[in-house]
C-alpha cells in the first residue's frame, strides 16, 4: 500500500481527495413476467435456504442451496424461456457456484415446509426491501451509514472515522450486492465493462451523470427494475441512486475539485461479504499506514480557515475538524461545502440522530492497534433474483 503516511505533512499529497468514482450494481428482478414461470418460486426458496447461514458450516450449506435453486431453475426452463428474470437467475447461480467453489453433484437443501401465509407473501411488494423484511421479521430493518469526502475523510459503518491518504484505487464496499471504488485517478477505459444483469454507475469531476453508464436512469423494462433508479437533486452537484430492492440509498455530490459519496446500507446487505472481500474502507476505514493527522499545515492560517467553516458547521466535531484541515492544506474555500454536504447526508441516511455529531480529542496519529473489523456474515438475500 506504500510507505507509512500517518504523520506525513499534509501538504506533500500529490493527488489529495477522490476524483473518480465508479459503482456497480447486481440487478435483481422481483417479478415474474408469466404465471406459468415458476422463477419466483426458486427465488423464494432459495432465499429461504440462505437468509440466516452463519460463517460456520455456511460454505457447505450454500452450495446445498444453490444446486437446490439449480435444479428449481431447470424444471421451470421450458416455461421460462424468453423471461429476463429467469436468465438472470441462471447466470446469477453459475457466478456464485464458482465463488462458493461448489461442484454441480452432491446434496442439495431439504424442501422448505409451506408457509402459513403463501398468499400473503406473494401480493407483497418484493422488489422493496424494507416491505419485505418487515413482513418477514415483524420490524423494520437495521441500516449503516458510511461516508467518503475531502481530503479523503472516512467515516466507517461503525463511526470510526480517519482522514486518510490513499492514492491509486480503493473499495470503499465490495459485498454480494454493491461494488464502489474510488480512484485519484481514472480507470483504463473500457475496463469493468457492464454484463448481463449489472448496472455500473461512473463519476467523475465536472462529470456527474444522472443516468448509469449505459444511459438508462434505471433498472429497465425487466420485472422489478423501477427498483433501481437515479435521480439528479442538483445539475452536475448532487445525484442520487437508490436501489430498494437491496435498501441501498447511494449519493455522490461534486464540491470544487472533489467528488464524495454517502450511502445508507440495509445492515443486513452491510455485511454480505467473505473473506476475500476484507478490504473495504466503509467497513475497516483506512489501513493504519495510510492514515493521517488532522494537525493542519498549509497555505492558509487555521484562523481562517476555522472562519470560514464555521459559517456552514457550528458545530466542532469530526466534519468541522476535516473542513478546517482540507482549507488550511489546499487553500480552497470550496471544501467548506464538502464537508456540509458529507454532514447532510450523515443528517438523513442516519438511522440514529444521537451519532450524527462525533467528537474526536486532539488529532494525534493513532497509538493503539488499526481496529478492522472483519464480518464474516454473508447471507445471501437475493430478493428474486
Amino acid at each position: 500500500m506504500g510507505t507509512p503516511t500517518c504523520c506525513k505533512s499534509p501538504g506533500q499529497l500529490d493527488n489529495p481527495g477522490f476524483f473518480f468514482l465508479r459503482a456497480l450494481f447486481l440487478l435483481l428482478s422481483c417479478r415474474h413476467v408469466s404465471s406459468q414461470c415458476k422463477i419466483l418460486r426458486c427465488n423464494s426458496e432459495y432465499v429461504a435456504a440462505t437468509l440466516n447461514l452463519r460463517s460456520g458450516g455456511r460454505n457447505g450449506a450454500v452450495c446445498d442451496a444453490l444446486r437446490s435453486y439449480s435444479r428449481c431453475t431447470r424444471r421451470t426452463a421450458r416455461t421460462c424461456r424468453g423471461d429476463l428474470a429467469y436468465h438472470s437467475a441462471v447466470h446469477g447461480i453459475e457466478d456464485l457456484m464458482i465463488q462458493n467453489n461448489c461442484s454441480k453433484d452432491g446434496p442439495t437443501s431439504p424442501p422448505r415446509p409451506p408457509a402459513p401465509d403463501h398468499q400473503g407473501f406473494e401480493s407483497l411488494d418484493v422488489c422493496d426491501y424494507e416491505k419485505s423484511f418487515l413482513y418477514k421479521h415483524g420490524q423494520p430493518p437495521s441500516y449503516q451509514h458510511c461516508a467518503a469526502f475531502g481530503d479523503p475523510h472516512i467515516r466507517t459503518f461503525h463511526h470510526d472515522f480517519h482522514t486518510c491518504r490513499v492514492e491509486g484505487s480503493w473499495p470503499l464496499l465490495d459485498n454480494d450486492y454493491l461494488f464502489v471504488q474510488a480512484t485519484s485517478s481514472p480507470v483504463a477505459k473500457g475496463s469493468n465493462a457492464t454484463v448481463t444483469s449489472k448496472k455500473v454507475y461512473q463519476a467523475e469531476i465536472d462529470n456527474l451523470p444522472a443516468a448509469f453508464e449505459d444511459g438508462s436512469v434505471n433498472g429497465g423494462e425487466r420485472p422489478g427494475g423501477s427498483s433501481l433508479a437515479i435521480r439528479e437533486r442538483s445539475p452536475g452537484r448532487h445525484v442520487e441512486i437508490r436501489a430498494d430492492y437491496i435498501g441501498t440509498t447511494i449519493a455522490v455530490r461534486q464540491a470544487g475539485r472533489q467528488l464524495s459519496f454517502a450511502i445508507r446500507a440495509a445492515e443486513e446487505v452491510a455485511r454480505a461479504f467473505t473473506a476475500e472481500q476484507d478490504l473495504q474502507l466503509c467497513v475497516g476505514g483506512c489501513p493504519r499506514s495510510q492514515r493521517l493527522s488532522r494537525s493542519p499545515r498549509g497555505r492558509l492560517p487555521a484562523e481562517t480557515a476555522r472562519a470560514l467553516c464555521k459559517e456552514l458547521l457550528p458545530v466542532e466535531d469530526v466534519y468541522f475538524q476535516s473542513c478546517v484541515f482540507d482549507v488550511v492544506t489546499s487553500g480552497d474555500a470550496n471544501f467548506t461545502m464538502a464537508a456540509h454536504g458529507a454532514l447532510e447526508d450523515a443528517r438523513v441516511f442516519l438511522p440514529d440522530a444521537e451519532k450524527l455529531h462525533i467528537f474526536q480529542a486532539g488529532a494525534s496519529c493513532p497509538r493503539g492497534p488499526a481496529s478492522f473489523l472483519l464480518l464474516l456474515l454473508a447471507s445471501a438475500l437475493w430478493v428474486g433474483l
